[in-house]
């Protein structure tokens, strides 16, 4: 293509025949692309080359610095193969990957590429230079962990296990460049599996760094022992913590910025173990953050109740929940929807997750007394309309919030309850009277998260009749639908799902409701009544996602409970 590109050019009086000639010698002594040596010699701008390309083969041009590349989309092409053919992928779109080169008459890397990823290739133009950032930027991401202990040696670090080691050895040891570049690939490495949490655990003969990928833990890594006290050490001063400090527990917040504008927040919390410190660090990344309800696996009915009862002018509405549902995020979508400016919105957070405009967030602090049940007071002292507590924890909380629904504000807050009619049970086992409760609740909503299968590899399994009739599914219905199970492909680190899906329960407090709890009804009985009145359970919820494709057998058994 060199010498017919270098015609062109002429032809169209974009260069002279003396600039030509001249790249053509600079090419001769140097190797690489003619295009690549006539805009270094300043003969053409990269995106006259780029536009005349994109003309001269028909094919779309595009600007790769203002566009941002999956990661799941540049695991495709290996770096070696783009740096050969100055190629990156950008996109993918059904069985199509759509791939940026500087020379689209190059076949035989079409060809290669096709054969290696197994999509068929639409091709887009950009520079070489451009391409060659674009690879820098998206595949060097920072030095491998083998690449990291290369040479190094373990003696190079000693920390003894004395708690009263002195603070600047510490300090020194983890500005160490093995353990600055270690921490910051494990950092990285997390961001770019998708990771909610990172675990950073000693023992006794033995330290090992996990990640938590849709709610599963992996092991990663074994860094080696004599680092734990170092790395830990660099994440307590990224973190802003006392390094000095061993014998309590720590809470502190890593801010990274990854480019584009992208932030990413990690908080970090340190606790003392029988061998050292554990550290876990919770990913906090609002570009993924889902706040749109009809994306986080509603129901249609279910959505329906719960807009219902969000748009109420006053009342309590409680999502619940174990740790890592996703209540938070139900929350905040709900926050959303309801975020206008003739409402006041306030939230008591611990801590506040990811910052909103328009709504009042307010961080606790136990240890000088703002707490829930604080900020709660505070919260109706400052003219509210919609109010967000965190988390009700004890019967101070719980008891100012029920009187706040029961003055005209709509309060939303989270439990920890197995479901929606045992949090009537939660309570009042707190305290609350139960004409309080029915007075004041308009709707609870349970909810787990359920791994979704990765769309790449999911694959048809034979019904097993008795395994669906165990799990809850109607008789009639066996037959009627597809089960899919998980197989594993390099898009889901062999683990066959990618990404979850919730699970939603919600039981919105209709008077024969509110009639039993008055009567002291049992959790059992409320349960009855609620699935008479059209409640679906969680396990009616996996059931619906497991017909639909969404996730497996093991997935329902997992995160819900039988209905009998």
């Amino acid at each position: 293509m060199a010498g017919r590109l270098g015609e062109l050019l002429v032809r169209e009086n974009l260069i002279s025949l003396q600039q030509l000639q001249q790249a053509q010698d600079t090419q001769k002594r140097e190797g690489g692309r003619l295009g690549y040596h006539l805009t270094k010699l300043g003969a053409i701008e990269e995106s006259e080359l780029t536009d005349f390309l994109s003309k001269q083969y028909g094919v779309p041009s595009i600007d790769l610095n203002n566009f941002d590349i999956d990661a799941e989309v540049i695991q495709l092409i290996p770096r070696d193969v783009c740096d050969k053919h100055v190629i990156i992928p950008v996109n993918r779109a059904g069985a199509s990957l759509i791939v940026a080169m500087s020379d689209p008459s190059n076949i035989f890397a079409i060809d290669d590429i096709k054969f290696l990823t197994g999509y068929s290739i639409e091709v887009v133009v950009s520079s070489e230079e451009a391409i060659k950032e674009a690879i820098e930027r998206y595949y060097n991401v920072g030095p491998s962990y083998d690449e990291v202990m290369e040479g190094f040696d373990e003696a190079d670090i000693e920390v003894s296990d004395d708690a009263d080691d002195d603070a600047l050895d510490l300090e020194r040891s983890a500005e160490d460049a093995p353990v600055v570049k270690l921490v910051n690939l494990v950092l990285v490495d997390a961001i770019k599996k998708g990771a909610s949490d990172i675990h950073v655990e000693p023992y006794e003969k033995d330290f090992r760094v996990r990640f938590r990928i849709d709610g599963v833990l992996y092991e990663v890594m074994r860094p080696p022992f004599k680092l734990r006290n170092a790395i830990t050490s660099r994440l307590k001063i990224m973190s802003d913590l006392d390094i000095a400090e061993r014998r309590l527990p720590q809470d502190g917040r890593i801010k990274l910025k990854l480019g584009k504008g992208r932030e990413m927040d990690f908080r970090v919390s340190v606790c003392p173990t029988l061998f050292g410190e554990k550290v876990v660090m919770r990913l906090l990344d609002k570009s993924n953050l889902q706040l749109d309800m009809t994306k986080l696996g509603f129901e249609p009915a279910p959505l329906k109740e719960f807009k219902e009862c969000i748009h109420r002018p006053y009342g309590m509405v409680l999502v619940t929940g174990p740790t890592g549902s996703g209540k938070t995020t139900t929350l905040y979508s709900a926050l959303s929807e309801l975020n206008q400016i003739k409402d006041n919105i306030s939230t008591a957070e611990d801590p506040v997750e990811f910052n909103f405009a328009g709504i009042n967030q307010v961080q606790m602090h136990d240890d000088i007394g703002l707490n829930f049940a604080a900020a709660l007071r505070s919260f109706l002292r400052q003219d509210p309309d919609i109010i967000m507590v965190g988390e009700i924890r004890d019967f101070e909380t719980a008891e100012i919030g029920v009187k706040a629904a029961l003055t005209g504000h709509l309060v939303l807050s989270t439990l920890h309850t197995n479901d929606a009619p045992s949090t009537v049970s939660r309570l009042l086992n707190m305290g609350i009277e139960p004409f309080l409760v029915t007075a004041s609740v308009n709707c609870i909503v349970a909810q787990r998260l359920a791994r979704r299968l990765c769309t790449e590899c999911k694959k048809k399994v034979p019904t097993d009749e008795q395994v669906l009739l165990d799990i809850g599914v109607d008789p009639e219905e066996i037959g009627s639908f597809d089960v899919h199970e998980n197989a594993g492909c390099r898009t889901c680190n062999d683990t066959g799902y990618k990404g979850r899906v919730a699970l939603y329960e919600v039981m919105a407090f209709s008077e024969p409701l509110k009639e039993m709890v008055i009567n002291g009804a049992s959790t059992a009985e409320l349960k009855a009544e609620a699935l008479r009145l059209g409640m679906q359970t969680l396990r009616m919820a996996a059931i619906n996602k497991l017909k639909e494709g969404t996730t497996t057998v093991a997935e329902v058994v997992r995160n819900t409970a039988p209905d009998r």
